[in-house]
């Protein structure tokens, strides 16, 4: 089952979040970032390009001039391969682990992947100010959707479809058939 639902960031900007359920025990989402706003893509520019024309009246030097084009290039394509994400999906199964998996405006993919057996829990850790917060015997502590920064609403969401995949991991791995299939493949 598909499911797309629109909701905002912290920022007040809009995302989009694709749940899919492949079945009981798997669940996908996959949170989208608006694109690159072409208008703010031709605002750096003009600006950069009218300081180094700027320059370029006062110094009288051409290398000014093809400095800012290459110092533009050079920072449009560090900034899509490097920094903007325009997708990060979180695909939790049962029996195997979860994996995150951003994938940036140039392209580029860059994947975790957790284990089932070390992960205790998924949990909303949103930011708290005034009193201090002492983990309980937490090892790490691996956030999701870093670049999109979704708001509570859209976090809950994520939060309790996990939680449902991590009961369901809990019950069939306590199962007796589980258990000897278990003790099997140990070669036991």
């Amino acid at each position: 089952m598909d499911d797309e639902r629109s909701f905002s960031d912290i920022g007040g900007g809009r995302l989009a979040l694709q749940r899919r359920h492949h079945s009981p025990s798997c669940r996908e989402f996959c949170l989208r970032s608006p694109r690159l706003s072409l208008r703010a893509l031709t605002a750096v520019t003009s600006a950069v390009w009218l300081v180094a024309y700027g320059l370029f009246t006062v110094c009288e030097n051409s290398m000014v001039l093809s400095a800012a084009i290459f110092i533009t290039l050079v920072g449009l394509l560090g900034y899509l391969h490097f920094v903007k994400i325009d997708q990060e999906t979180l695909l939790i199964i049962d029996s195997l682990g979860i994996q995150m998996t951003s994938s940036y405006a140039s392209g580029k993919e860059s994947t975790t992947f957790i284990e089932m057996g070390k992960v205790q829990d998924v949990i909303i850790n949103e930011a708290i100010y005034m009193d201090p917060v002492e983990p309980h015997e937490v090892s790490e502590v691996v956030p999701v959707f870093q670049s999109a920064k979704p708001r509570l609403d859209c976090l809950i969401e994520v939060y309790r479809s996990c939680q449902e995949i991590l009961a369901h991991q809990k019950t069939t791995s306590s199962s007796p058939s589980v258990q000897k299939a278990s003790i099997v493949s140990h070669g036991k």
